[in-house]
């Protein structure tokens, strides 16, 4: 299964952390991490019970520093995009459709749950890999932190034995880095750019790569760069290919 670490962006309750914890117990999930978190203290400690240790070895991190250690990032909302033009909070998955994403995977998933008053920024998830909402009831939609955190890891309790080792995380960068040049190349308006690079973002985030697959990409985006700029071709065939080696090579 993969690695699950449920991330708590600057919880303001130190009792909602205390119960997310013990939740992340219940289900078999001891890695919590926290972003600048409120302080924690004696009311946390009680409403972690059992969970206690779950709370002692929590880790305090920065948003940049979850992102730079994690395989893929899961962004959890309550406030949907439903419109394809407004691709940030979109496309979206049920908990038990995350199971189906990820089950199969080698590496570190990140889960990243927002502030209990306002959630996640539109920044915060247009940097994830994958948007996961809880489908709650439009008579009350609003669901408490621990609440939310113990769907989820209901969810995903249990998961087999992972098959699939993903890219890593500076495969993935890399990749992205590279598209993002190629529309430069090809004159994408500069209007387009953040939205497309989202989309972009969003469709190979949930297409799980492997660095294979990612190396394969790399070299059609750059079969078409020698076309479009046919100049220097055998210095970037000979580059190819010794990076091509070279990570064969670390295998």
């Amino acid at each position: 299964m993969p690695h699950i670490r449920i991330v708590l962006v600057e919880p303001l309750y130190e009792g909602n952390v205390g119960f997310a914890a013990r939740v992340m117990k219940n289900f078999g999930f001891t890695d919590m991490v926290l972003i600048n978190p409120c302080t924690i203290g004696n009311e946390a400690k009680i409403r972690a019970s059992h969970a206690d240790d779950v709370l002692l070895n929590a880790t305090t991190m920065t948003l940049d520093e979850v992102f730079a250690t994690s395989h893929r990032v899961v962004a959890t909302t309550g406030s949907l995009s439903y419109s394809a033009c407004h691709p940030t909070r979109m496309p979206f998955y049920s908990p038990k459709e995350l199971r189906h994403l990820i089950g199969d995977l080698e590496g570190t998933i990140s889960i990243l749950f927002g502030r209990e008053n306002w959630g996640l920024s539109n920044e915060e998830v247009r940097r994830a890999d994958i948007i996961c909402t809880i489908p709650t009831s439009p008579i009350y939609p609003i669901i408490n932190l621990s609440h939310a955190v113990g769907v989820i890891c209901y969810e995903l309790a249990n998961l087999p034995k992972a098959e699939i080792p993903l890219a890593t995380v500076e495969e993935m960068d890399h990749l992205y880095d590279h598209i993002d040049e190629y529309l430069d190349l090809v004159d994408h308006p500069g209007f387009k750019r953040e939205s497309t690079m989202t989309l972009i973002r969003r469709v190979l985030g949930r297409c799980n790569l492997t660095w294979r697959e990612c190396s394969t990409i790399h070299g059609l985006l750059r079969r078409s760069e020698w076309h479009i700029i046919p100049s220097d071709n055998e210095n970037r065939v000979r580059s190819s290919e010794d990076e091509e080696l070279e990570h064969n090579d670390k295998l």
